[in-house]
C-alpha cells in the first residue's frame, strides 16, 4: 500500500495516513517510544496541538487525543498556555512509589483503565482482573 506519509519532530513521528492503525494511535505510540528511548528527553516541549496537526496534515482533535492519552499515562504534562512537555521519569508513576519506566506499559495500563471505567468496573474489580491474569502466567 503506498499512501501518504508525513513526518514531524525531526523524523521522530512518521504517520501513514492510509495505514492500518489510526493516526492518533501512531502519534501516541511513536511519541511514547521516543520518550522511552530518550529521543525526547524529560522537559522537552512538544509542539502545540494545532502546530503538530498542521505539520502532519491531521485534524487537531487527532493530535489532542494522542496528547490526552499520553498525559493519562503520565508520559507528558500539559500546563495550559505553557504547552505540553515530556514528564519527569516516574513523574506520573504508579501509586505506592512503584516506578514504571516503560512507556508502552504506561500506555497499556492507561488503555486498560479507560476500558475498565467504560465497562463500569470498580477499581477493585479492575485490579482483581489484572491479578487474575498475572496469576495465570505463573
Amino acid at each position: 500500500m503506498s499512501g501518504r506519509v508525513t513526518t514531524a519532530l525531526g523524523g521522530v513521528l512518521r504517520v501513514e495516513h492510509d495505514g492500518a492503525r489510526p493516526p492518533f494511535d501512531q502519534v501516541r505510540t511513536q511519541l511514547a517510544e521516543a520518550v522511552g528511548d530518550g529521543r525526547l528527553a524529560e522537559g522537552t516541549r512538544l509542539p502545540t496541538v494545532r502546530g503538530l496537526a498542521e505539520e502532519l496534515g491531521l485534524a487537531a482533535n487527532t493530535v489532542a487525543r494522542a496528547y490526552k492519552e499520553l498525559e493519562a499515562a503520565g508520559l507528558v504534562v500539559t500546563r495550559g498556555r505553557l504547552g505540553t512537555v515530556v514528564a519527569p521519569r516516574g513523574g506520573g508513576g504508579a501509586r505506592g512509589g512503584a516506578s514504571v519506566p516503560d512507556p508502552a506499559m504506561r500506555l497499556a495500563a492507561a488503555d486498560f483503565a479507560r476500558a475498565a471505567r467504560a465497562a463500569g468496573l470498580t477499581d477493585e474489580a479492575a485490579v482483581a482482573l489484572v491479578r487474575d491474569a498475572l496469576g495465570h502466567l505463573h
